[in-house]
């Protein structure tokens, strides 16, 4: 069984910085695209960033230029960097894993909350 685990949500003033890890166990093929997704109140679940384990990298309209994402593909780790966050940024951010090529099973976190202040 596949279980992620995001660890670094918590409140952060507008313009701040914040910094998201989530760690894969389990059986991991070595083809795979780890990734973000964020839902806020009210609103649908969407992309934020995915990398793929060549790191081939897709990130949301919202957060490009502001948010980085990598991985650490020797400990099935992968982070978000998250610079000038806006209050909209606010959300519940939850991990992906898409294991395997083809047709791959996808695995959830149990996310992680990120609430921006003014």
């Amino acid at each position: 069984q596949v279980q992620l685990v995001e660890s670094g949500g918590g409140l952060v003033q507008a313009g701040g910085s914040l910094r998201l890890s989530c760690a894969a166990s389990g059986t991991i093929f070595a083809i795979n695209v780890m990734g973000w997704y964020r839902q806020a109140p009210g609103k649908q679940r969407e992309l934020v960033a995915t990398i793929s384990n060549t790191n081939d990298v897709n990130y949301g309209d919202s957060v490009k230029g502001r948010f980085t994402i990598s991985r650490d593909n020797a400990e099935n780790t992968v982070y978000l960097q998250m610079n000038s966050l806006y209050l909209e940024d606010t959300a519940v951010y939850y991990c992906t894993l898409a294991n395997g090529g083809g047709i791959a099973r996808h695995y959830w976190g149990e996310g992680t909350l990120v609430t921006v202040s003014s």
